[in-house]
């Protein structure tokens, strides 16, 4: 395992059956992220070797999907806090570097175990007095708020991560059973209007002057979904490789 003094890990959680996903996810991270954001960088795999810009490939072997991660956050990753993304999620537009070097000091000095980064309506927030780059820094009502233990974009303390993965959970379990859970932990759950999930609008309360980045999930149990194309397009207009890549892709072939 690389040892390193950084606060935060960037872990894109991926599946081998899936890999036909990572060139893509690998081009559109590498083309709207910032690597001078100050974090670690890794790929985790079950089995396959993965060779993504930037990142450093970790494996967790076979398994159920809380298990492996759970594996990976006990035995291969050390950070106190994870910025969790899967590799079905990519990006298309820039992200701030202020930004997440912000967050990134402020969550460890605050003590945050869970801040949301993707806008959706099934969250229903606070707002709070804290802003980062105009962006509010809201509360989630877990009364009324769905999904509180969620795979998409967002920053956690490991350790609090760790406790959220019952043995043997796939994923739709695991955010059933991990919501419930939530429910109840005194620890507030925050979210900031950060990235727009599939395109979508703003839920808090934010200042005027505040910019967001986006990205899209691609594919649904399997299945590349309508949001692949634009994608495709622009990897159309790249070198022949990619334009290889961008026919498979607008084939909407099955990833399995």
């Amino acid at each position: 395992m690389l040892r390193c003094a950084k606060k935060v890990a960037v872990l894109v959680h991926a599946c081998d059956r899936y890999q036909f996903l990572y060139k893509g996810f690998e081009y559109f991270f590498s083309k709207y992220w910032d690597f001078d954001i100050e974090c670690n960088y890794y790929f985790a795999t079950e089995i396959l070797t993965a060779n993504i810009g930037g990142f450093q490939n970790i494996k967790s072997g076979e398994g159920a999907w809380s298990d492996r991660l759970a594996y990976l956050l006990t035995t291969e990753i050390e950070e106190d806090y994870i910025l969790y993304f899967q590799e079905d999620m990519w990006l298309d537009k820039k992200v701030d570097k202020s930004f997440f070097n912000e967050l990134f000091e402020l969550a460890p000095s605050k003590d945050w175990k869970q801040v949301k980064l993707h806008s959706a309506k099934i969250y229903h927030t606070e707002a709070t007095g804290h802003y980062i780059q105009n962006l509010n820094v809201a509360r989630v009502d877990k009364t009324v708020s769905d999904y509180l233990m969620s795979h998409q974009i967002t920053l956690w303390n490991r350790e609090f991560l760790i406790k959220q993965l019952g043995k043997n959970e796939h994923p739709w379990r695991n955010e059933r059973r991990a919501t419930k859970r939530l429910r109840s932990d005194p620890n507030p759950i925050l979210h900031i209007d950060y990235f727009a999930e599939n395109g979508s609008a703003e839920i808090n309360r934010n200042k005027p002057q505040a910019e967001r980045s986006r990205y899209y999930t691609v594919s649904i149990n399997g299945i590349l979904n309508a949001h692949i194309e634009s994608f495709a397009c622009e990897l159309m207009q790249g070198n022949v490789a990619e334009k290889v890549y961008a026919k498979r892709l607008l084939f909407n072939l099955p990833i399995n």
